[in-house]
């Protein structure tokens, strides 16, 4: 995931959203994560996908603040990762599955 600041972001508003357009991309202030801006494609793959609020479910499990949130992130998206791997669910089989009618 690409990461911009806050500032860089309100001054490059137009490369933010060409960005967004490939990959999400976390906005940054203080050093803190803020919020993540992704192609509106993205954001509705993820409401309709997921059955279930992320954000709820992170904030149980994950501190939201600091260095410590983004850790917490990668370490549980690279053990969900080898878990999928491991059951054979690569990115190609997931688009597939995705985007079978």
């Amino acid at each position: 995931m690409l990461t911009m600041t806050s500032l860089a972001a309100q001054n490059q508003f137009g490369t933010l959203i060409d960005a967004s357009q490939r990959q999400p991309v976390a906005v940054t202030r203080r050093g803190r994560p803020v919020a993540v801006v992704m192609s509106y494609e993205d954001y509705q793959a993820t409401t309709q996908t997921i059955p279930f609020h992320v954000a709820t479910l992170v904030s149980e499990d994950y501190p939201l603040r600091g260095k410590a949130a983004g850790d917490s992130m990668r370490q549980h998206l690279a053990k969900m990762s080898n878990k999928a791997a491991e059951e054979g669910l690569t990115e190609d089989n997931l688009m597939r599955l995705l985007n079978e009618d």
